[in-house]
């Protein structure tokens, strides 16, 4: 009988099996055949993988389930054989395993993005994984595995949706990442970790995408947030065209060279991507079995709270610098912004996470909380916004549960949750919240008594919430205890229990905290003084986060000189990059007058993705008697040319490239208006996804560009015949034609196209691009161009075609 899987990778490294479609594909998988098909019409070609795999050594065997989830099944017209096709899946591989190895049931993307990247919901993602899911544990897994994942939001649901099923199961989750150690939305490793960790994942790693060498990078990125056991599964190297079939040169002796390395990452699993076979899994088990296979010591430091975006990790307590949580995302006492929230408005919010985040904030404080509004609503969208301008990571301020809950289903990552007290309703509400979406909570030492007078009684409090939350499946180190921060010109005494609180809690429970600290000077003049030297006296104390206006000089100043002080920010970094040689930030402006040229402010517009807000100064740029062109080419496409270098250098990513996309599409919708019979196109670019791939993100997100820099785009969609795209170029007269493909099983698809292409004599530039596609490919095939992604398509096809 097999050991339990969790207590047998703690004992030593198992072995996972390698490709399963290239393997397929030579034994009669037909172009554009679903491979989860086989399943149910060629089973025994199935079981035959699957047993060379366990020959060779492979301690877990995977299911060919990949694509089995309602999305990917329904294009080919399988969608009602759900439970069927995964099933089966599991039958087959466990009559081949038995007890020599672990069936674990592979799940994958389902090519499409959650809001507001893409137009699924949460809700509607997470329901096509359970419907998996639940065929695949009924049918017998031992263990589920996703794989090949490119966005956290999409695999976070899918990991939310597999514990709603069941706690006891195994999961591993998988993110592919590229060259630059990132997913194609911008998700560094740290940040996947985090947040897969949190939401319930067992065991996390990367598969596909890059070699062994790249995949041990992704390895040590993630081991420095992460405790967990990792997995890795690198590709044979990266595919390259020989005599017009796709071929991975990594070797079975490559696959082994970076062993040592990960095994001192603590890495548990290791298996093979794309283009391995059963010669690499055996070389693998071989180099293994020479190997002292033991735990190592490494990983992050105990006791850290550690939040996410999709982008950025944030790490608290352990002496780390303190977390500035900005405060001002917060209705109260702003009548202008609680307008904003009753009209379903974003404006303010956008503002201010990017100023709070310009400041110094790393995380960023939401709370949408007014009369008059459907508050969970505004909470969705206050997150979405946030997310989509900045990438610190949240802390959802309400008491309101299912306002809680639809902004941790917007959330891209690990948000902290503000707040849970000691009062048992709270807890019994909250803290269920947290469990279920990953997050991390604030508590408040205070109950149903009120805010006790001592620091012992507050630090009572706080044991209290600390063990409810361990009894919740909450870890110590995701409870941030608020020792309380409380008026000092009423209850002058207590602003000293409340440091006196803030040391026993750190001395005793060893939990990370964080105080309201500007409460402090409510009712006195010149607030910012006495808030800033309580602000010095709780960091003396230990704080390790405060929620503040970091807005306030005084506030940040205080900040600044305590970290140097208490040797919390090395060699005084922090403290001279904001300090050194800088001069006071200059007033905003009093007046429309004084605001800058409305060109700078439509670009502006652009790069913050504000689209709600940009149809009004197209307005008011029209008012001043700019003509129409002169609004597109003066302030519109100079921000979107900001966001194409912006994105060149790693400074924001695909989701907001996309939200300053929405933000020209409503500009130009008002502007077409004013440009009917004024406006030609660049160009006529013919779009479409290669015959047997039905994967569209990437396409969709160039077709999105090029229409805002002026193009005719003519989408054809996926999988589509070359004879198609080859009849519509002539009948439409194409410029240029783009073509993608995601899978290597499809790409060399699209040498059939351009060899059409010519053949009807057709005089067309082409493009290529998509995941596996690269320029030694586009050059082999002779296309007139490759592109790594969509804004360099853009950028590119304008060169070519000698267009501005």
């Amino acid at each position: 009988m097999k050991q339990p899987f969790l207590q047998a990778i703690a004992e030593r490294v198992l072995v996972l099996d390698g490709a399963m479609g290239t393997m397929l594909q030579e034994r009669g998988l037909r172009p554009g055949q679903s491979p989860e098909e086989l399943n149910l019409t060629l089973p025994e070609v199935v079981a035959g993988v699957h047993r060379e795999y366990l020959d060779a050594g492979a301690d877990i065997i995977v299911t060919n389930t990949f694509g089995g989830s309602r999305a990917k099944l329904e294009h080919y017209g399988l969608q009602d054989r759900v439970a069927e096709i995964n099933a089966r899946a599991v039958a087959i591989a466990r009559e081949v395993c038995g007890d020599r190895a672990y069936v674990a049931a592979s799940i994958g993307p389902t090519g499409q993005f959650v809001e507001p990247v893409g137009d699924v919901s949460f809700d509607e993602m997470a329901a096509i994984f359970r419907e998996q899911a639940q065929a695949l544990i009924d049918a017998g897994a031992d263990l589920i595995t996703l794989e090949t994942f490119l966005d956290i939001k999409e695999i976070r649901a899918a990991v939310i949706a597999i514990r709603g099923i069941s706690p006891e199961i195994p999961v591993i989750a998988q993110l592919t990442f590229d060259n630059e150690g990132r997913t194609v939305l911008g998700t560094s490793p740290e940040a996947a970790a985090v947040t897969l960790e949190a939401a319930g994942a067992d065991i996390v790693g990367s598969n596909c995408g890059l070699g062994p060498d790249g995949i041990c990078d992704v390895m040590a990125a993630m081991r420095r947030v992460t405790l967990l056991p990792l997995i890795s599964q690198a590709n044979a190297g990266l595919p390259t065209l020989v005599d017009g079939a796709t071929v991975f040169p990594g070797t079975p002796d490559d696959m082994t060279a970076f062993h040592d390395r990960l095994l001192d990452l603590n890495v548990r699993i290791i298996g093979g991507c794309c283009g391995t076979t059963p010669a690499h899994i055996r070389a693998i088990r071989e180099a293994l079995a020479l190997r002292d296979q033991s735990l190592r010591a490494c990983g992050p430091p105990e006791g850290v709270t550690f939040l996410s975006s999709r982008t950025t990790v944030v790490a608290i307590g352990a002496g780390l610098p303190a977390a500035i949580i900005g405060e001002r995302i917060n209705p109260t006492g702003k009548k202008g912004f609680a307008q904003e929230l009753r009209e379903g408005k974003v404006s303010y919010i956008r503002r201010e996470a990017l100023e709070q985040t310009a400041r110094g904030a790393v995380l960023l404080d939401v709370n949408v909380g007014t009369p008059g509004i459907d508050e969970p609503a505004a909470m969705e969208r206050a997150v979405v916004t946030v997310a989509t301008a900045v990438g610190a990571p949240l802390v959802l301020d309400s008491s309101d549960p299912a306002a809680l809950e639809r902004g941790l289903k917007a959330a891209d990552g690990k948000v902290l949750l503000n707040s849970v007290n000691g009062e048992a309703k709270s807890m019994e509400r909250i803290l269920p919240l947290a469990r279920k979406y990953g997050a991390a909570v604030i508590g408040l030492a205070l109950d149903e008594t009120g805010i006790p007078e001592t620091a012992e009684g507050r630090l009572a409090v706080a044991e209290r919430i600390v063990e409810a939350a361990g009894k919740a499946g909450i870890r110590r180190s995701d409870v941030v205890i608020d020792c309380l921060t409380l008026t000092v010109s009423a209850e002058q005494k207590r602003a000293m229990e409340t440091l006196r609180a803030v040391r026993l809690v750190k001395e005793r429970l060893g939990c990370p905290t964080v105080l309201g600290v500007s409460n402090i000077s409510f009712g006195l003049p010149r607030r910012p003084l006495i808030s800033s030297a309580f602000f010095a006296m709780a960091l003396a104390a230990g704080l390790d986060a405060a929620i503040v206006n970091p807005k306030e000089e005084e506030m940040m100043a205080a900040w600044h000189s305590s970290m140097v002080l208490l040797n919390r920010d090395p060699n005084a970094a922090a403290y001279i990059a904001a300090y050194a040689g800088v001069a006071p930030p200059a007033a905003e402006p009093a007046a429309a007058g004084e605001l800058p040229d409305i060109r700078q402010r439509l670009a502006r517009a652009v790069i913050t993705g504000d689209g709600e807000g940009i149809v009004s100064l197209v307005e008011e740029a029209l008012s001043q008697g700019l003509e129409p062109l002169q609004v597109s080419n003066e302030g519109l496409l100079p921000g979107l040319e900001e966001v194409g270098r912006r994105f060149e250098k790693n400074q924001v990513f695909l989701p907001q490239v996309m939200q300053s996309a929405e933000a020209m599409q409503a500009a130009f919708s008002r502007l077409r208006q004013e440009m009917a019979g004024e406006a030609e196109a660049k160009g006529t670019i013919l779009m479409a996804t290669v015959e047997g791939d039905i994967h569209d993100i990437g396409k969709n997100i160039v077709c999105t560009l090029l229409e805002n820099h002026g193009f005719r785009v003519i989408d054809l969609g996926k999988n589509v015949p070359a004879d198609r795209i080859v009849a519509e170029a002539e009948r439409n007269g194409a410029d240029a034609v783009g073509l993608s493909a995601l899978m290597t099983t499809t790409m060399t698809e699209m040498e059939n196209v351009l060899a059409r292409l010519r053949a009807a004599g057709i005089r067309t530039f082409t493009m290529v691009g998509g995941a596996v596609v690269t320029q030694e490919y586009a050059d082999r095939i002779g296309a007139d161009l490759y592109a790594r992604d969509a804004m360099e398509a853009v950028a590119r096809i304008k060169a070519l075609l000698g267009v501005d």
